[in-house]
C-alpha cells in the first residue's frame, strides 16, 4: 500500500490533466528557485557595491576624480551610476553657464531618472515570484478538482465502493494541491524577502541623491572651481 501510494506512483497513475498540471507546477517551481538564487546573488552584489562606493565617496576624494573613475570602470554599482549621471548633467549645465536653479534641477532630474532605471533593473523578475505565489495554489486546486471528478466517474462503474478503492483516486488528486503549495510557498517567502531588501536599497539610493544634491548646491556658487564637498 505504501508503495502504491507513493507520490511518483500516484502521479504516474493520475489522469492526463492532473499529470499536465503537476508537470507545469514542477517547471514553474524550478524557474522560481532559479529566480530566487539569482536574486540572492544579485542583491548581495548590489548592496556590496553600493556600500563600497558610499565609503569611497565619503572618504574625502575629489568629486571630479570619482567621476573619472566611474567612467573608466567596466562595472559599477547602482549608486555609482547614480552619482555619475548627476555629475555628468551638472557639469554639462555648468559649462553652459546656466543659472543656479537650472544646474541643480537638471542634476536632480538626471539622478531621479537614473534612480528609476536602477530600481526597475533591481526589481526584475520580482513580479514573476508574486505571480507564482498567488497562482500556483489555484492551479494545484484545479488539478485536484479535476482528479476527484475523474476518480468519482471511475467509481461510478463499481457496484461496491470501499475506502481502499476511493483512497488512491483521492490521493492522486490531492498531489496536485500539494505540489501547488510546494511551488507557491518558496515564491511568497522569496518575494517578501526581496521586496524588503529592495526597499532598503531604494531608501539608500534616495538618501544618497539628497546628500549629493546638497553637495552640488554648495558648489553652484563657485562656477569656476571644481566641485568639492
Amino acid at each position: 500500500m505504501n508503495q502504491d501510494l507513493s507520490i511518483v506512483s500516484l502521479v504516474m497513475h493520475a489522469s492526463f490533466v492532473v499529470q499536465l498540471v503537476v508537470a507545469g507546477l514542477l517547471a514553474i517551481s524550478l524557474a522560481s528557485w532559479t529566480v530566487i538564487f539569482s536574486k540572492l546573488s544579485g542583491l548581495a552584489k548590489v548592496r556590496n557595491g553600493n556600500d563600497q562606493f558610499e565609503q569611497e565617496f565619503w572618504s574625502g576624494k575629489n568629486l571630479s576624480d570619482l567621476y573619472q573613475a566611474a567612467g573608466s570602470r567596466p562595472e559599477t554599482s547602482p549608486m555609482e551610476r547614480l552619482f555619475a549621471s548627476g555629475m555628468r548633467e551638472f557639469l554639462k549645465l555648468r559649462e553652459r553657464r546656466l543659472d543656479t536653479d537650472a544646474q541643480l534641477n537638471g542634476a536632480r532630474r538626471a539622478m531621479k531618472a537614473s534612480l528609476q532605471r536602477e530600481l526597475d533593473t533591481i526589481e526584475g523578475n520580482l513580479g514573476f515570484l508574486a505571480s507564482v505565489g498567488s497562482v500556483s495554489p489555484y492551479v494545484g486546486l484545479f488539478g485536484t478538482v479535476w482528479g476527484i471528478m475523474h476518480a468519482f466517474v471511475g467509481l461510478s462503474n463499481l457496484q461496491q465502493v470501499t475506502l481502499a478503492t476511493v483512497a488512491p483516486g483521492i490521493a492522486e488528486a490531492l498531489v496536485a494541491t500539494a505540489i501547488g503549495l510546494f511551488a507557491a510557498i518558496p515564491a511568497v517567502i522569496g518575494y517578501n524577502r526581496f521586496a524588503r531588501d529592495i526597499d532598503r536599497i531604494a531608501i539608500q539610493l534616495e538618501s544618497f541623491t539628497e546628500e549629493f544634491s546638497n553637495i552640488l548646491q554648495r558648489n553652484v556658487a563657485a562656477p569656476s572651481a571644481p566641485p568639492v564637498r
